[in-house]
């Protein structure tokens, strides 16, 4: 399954980023890294594939 700009990914780590950027398709991945515990935070950066547990794949739905 390949990675796209704007997936979410759960990391291995537990933490869930969100792709911006891609740099290698399969490789590595610069992502938003959203960190919670005592607090939530945000931080952006690379993640290799091998660091990525899962894919979240989103659909778009129009409001009406």
């Amino acid at each position: 399954m390949s990675i796209e700009a704007y997936d979410k990914i759960r990391l291995k780590s537990g933490e869930i980023a969100r792709v911006v950027e891609i740099y290698e398709q399969g490789e590595a991945y610069e992502a938003e890294i959203f960190r919670a515990g005592g607090g939530f935070s945000r931080t952006v950066g690379t993640v290799k594939q091998e660091e990525i547990l899962s894919v979240f794949k989103e659909t778009e739905h129009f409001l009406e």
